[in-house]
C-alpha cells in the first residue's frame, strides 16, 4: 500500500486513475481547477486524455460523448459551474450514460468567496436538471482519504446503475492536506473494499429496460451495436417517441433501478447511538468531524447526545430517523437545507444550526446540544439559527 500526504483533489485524481477513467474534461473554477491541472498530468501517463473545454456545459457534454464511445470520464467543478451542467446532466440521467461529477462546494451564492468552504448544492444534487422523473446517486466524502475511495466507488456505481453519480465535496476536503493509502494491487484494492469494473458494451436491442434491473451494459455508439441515444423518451431500443405510457415506463426505470437497490448506494456513519441518545447531531463531509467532537465534549458533561454522518445523501436514508430524538442538522449554509429533509423524514421538528465560510465551533455545538437538553433552541434568538 502507498502512502501519500496530499490534498482531497490529489485523492480524487487517484481515484480516477484507479478505477480506470480515461478522459477527463473540465473548466478552471476554484476549488476544483487543481483536480483538472492533476489529471493533465496524470492521465497521459496512462494512455488517458485531459481536455480543456470552453465553459462547464461543454465540458460535461464532452465527457458524455467519450462515456457513449466507451470510455469512463470525469468532470469537475464548483457551484457556479455545477449550475451549468443542467442540460448535458438530463442527457446523462435521461439516456442512462455513466459519467462521474465532482462538485468541491464554496460559498455562495454565485461567485461568493472562492476559498472558503459551502454546502449549497444539497437540493441541486438531487434535481441537476429539469423534468423531474428521475433519482439520482449522491456521495459526500469527509476525508482525503474518502475522498479517494468514494471516486473510485463512483465509478463502479455509474457503471452499474448507468447513470451519472455525483460527489458533492466541500473546499475543505477537496483543498485540505492529509494522508492517505492507494492500493498498488488488485489484492490490496480489495482489503479496501474498492471494486473497478471495466466498461461493457450492450448489445441491444432493448437499450432501455422498462424494468429496474441494474448492471445492464451501457450503450457504446461505433461499436456494431446499432444503439441510438437521444435526449427525448426513448423506446426500448433507443428511438424517439411521443408515447406518454413508454415514458411512463421510462420514468420507472429512471426513478427504480435506483430505489430499488438502495442497499448498494446507502452510506453512513453514526457515533454514540447505541443507547439511543435524546439529542442527535446530523451532518455530512466537513462539518461532522466538529459534530463529532462536541457528541464527545457532550458525553463527558453527561448530557445524552450522538450523530450520524451522511456519507451518501440521496437517495435520502428515510430510514436513519424513525428513532425518538431531537434531531439538528449542522449545514455549511443559512438558509439551511438538509434539515428540511430530516424534519420530513423523521416527520418531527428538526433544529437547524448554520454557518458561512467556516466550521461552527465545537463549543458553539456543544452549547447548542446543552441548550436542546434543556427544551430551548440552540440560540436565544431563533431567527439566528432557525429562521429556515
Amino acid at each position: 500500500m502507498k502512502k501519500l500526504f496530499d490534498t482531497g483533489n490529489a485523492a480524487v485524481t487517484e481515484g480516477a486513475i484507479l478505477a480506470g477513467c480515461s478522459l477527463f474534461a473540465g473548466y478552471p473554477i476554484t476549488p476544483a481547477t487543481e483536480i483538472a491541472e492533476n489529471m493533465s498530468r496524470r492521465l497521459p501517463l496512462t494512455g488517458g486524455y485531459y481536455v480543456q473545454a470552453e465553459d462547464e456545459t461543454a465540458a460535461l457534454h464532452i465527457c458524455i460523448g467519450a462515456s457513449l464511445g466507451g470510455m469512463k470520464a470525469m468532470t469537475s467543478t464548483s457551484g457556479p459551474g455545477y449550475v451549468l451542467y443542467a442540460d448535458p446532466y438530463g442527457w446523462a440521467i435521461g439516456s442512462e450514460i455513466p459519467v462521474v461529477i465532482i462538485n468541491a462546494q464554496r460559498v455562495g451564492p454565485v461567485s461568493g468567496i472562492t476559498g472558503a468552504p459551502g454546502q449549497g448544492e444539497f437540493y441541486l444534487s438531487r434535481y441537476p436538471t429539469h423534468g423531474g422523473n428521475f433519482e439520482t446517486i449522491v456521495l459526500a466524502p469527509g476525508s482525503v482519504q474518502e475522498a479517494f475511495s468514494m471516486t473510485v466507488e463512483a465509478f463502479a456505481l455509474a457503471e452499474r446503475f448507468r447513470t451519472p453519480v455525483t460527489i458533492l465535496a466541500d473546499q475543505l476536503v477537496t483543498d485540505g492536506w492529509e494522508s492517505f493509502e492507494i492500493p498498488e494491487n488488485a489484492e490490496e484494492a480489495l482489503s479496501l473494499g474498492l471494486y473497478a469494473p471495466a466498461r461493457r458494451v450492450h448489445q441491444g436491442p432493448c437499450f432501455y429496460p422498462a424494468s429496474d434491473h441494474i448492471d445492464l451494459p451501457p450503450v457504446v455508439l461505433g461499436r456494431g451495436t446499432g444503439g441510438a441515444c437521444s435526449d427525448w423518451t426513448p423506446t426500448e431500443e433507443g428511438y424517439d417517441t411521443e408515447d406518454a405510457a413508454a415514458h411512463m415506463r421510462h420514468a420507472y426505470r429512471l426513478i427504480h433501478k435506483i430505489r430499488r437497490h438502495r442497499e448498494i448506494i446507502d452510506r453512513q456513519e453514526s457515533y454514540m447511538l447505541e443507547d439511543n441518545p435524546k439529542i442527535v447531531l446530523v451532518s455530512y463531509g466537513s462539518p461532522s468531524r466538529v459534530a463529532r467532537s462536541a457528541v464527545k465534549a457532550a458525553r463527558e458533561r453527561g448530557l445524552s447526545a450522538g450523530c450520524i454522518r451522511l456519507k451518501s445523501l440521496w437517495p435520502f436514508q428515510d430510514q436513519l430517523f424513525r428513532r425518538k430524538a431531537v434531531y439538528m442538522a449542522v449545514e455549511l449554509n443559512a438558509e439551511g437545507q438538509l434539515v428540511r429533509e430530516i424534519e420530513r423524514a423523521s416527520h418531527a421538528p428538526a433544529h437547524f444550526f448554520g454557518t458561512c465560510g467556516e466550521l461552527p465551533a465545537a463549543s458553539a455545538l456543544l452549547e447548542a446540544i446543552a441548550r436542546l437538553s434543556r427544551g430551548l433552541p440552540p440560540e436565544s434568538l431563533r431567527w439566528e439559527r432557525e429562521a429556515w
